[in-house]
């Protein structure tokens, strides 16, 4: 990291060795299948309450994200590309491993969308005050937004 520090590089994400778990009520299979009588058999004494399982969805991620760079996670559906980037946003805990920003995240929540009733400004404007910015600093960077959206 010295090194990159020393090229002018700088870290804006840093994510190290994250993982995020689900925990899930219910066993997954019929209280008489032979995979839940498994399950439970497995369960006991491990410290879990009753009917109580775990979903590991993030296993040991790691990378850094340097300014001006843009990432790409790709996965298929269940993957856990939506998960990651609401821990590095700040709205999920990590299991262990550590996520890292500088900055407050440009992301609403991952399901974000446009609102394709309302005017590019007023969706600008809306965002803005989601994330906490007041009229002015709206105001102010109104055309960065702008751009950056392209």
């Amino acid at each position: 990291m010295a090194e990159d520090n020393a090229q002018g590089r700088i870290p804006t994400v840093i994510a190290d060795d994250v993982h995020i778990v689900y925990r899930v009520n219910g066993t997954g299979g019929g209280r008489g299948s032979a995979t839940a009588a498994l399950s439970r058999m497995m369960r006991r004494g491990k410290g879990e309450p009753r009917g109580v399982r775990k979903v590991h969805a993030v296993r040991g991620v790691s990378f850094t994200a340097y300014r001006g760079e843009a990432i790409g996670l790709i996965g298929t559906n269940g993957s856990g590309k939506s998960t990651l980037l609401r821990a590095i946003a700040g709205l999920l805990p990590t299991e262990s491993g550590h996520v890292y920003t500088d900055g407050q995240p440009s992301l609403l929540g991952v399901n974000a969308a446009l609102m394709s009733d309302l005017t590019g400004e007023r969706n600008v404007v809306l965002g803005g005050l989601a994330m906490g910015m007041s009229q002015d600093e709206i105001r102010q960077r109104y055309q960065e937004i702008v751009e950056f959206s392209g």
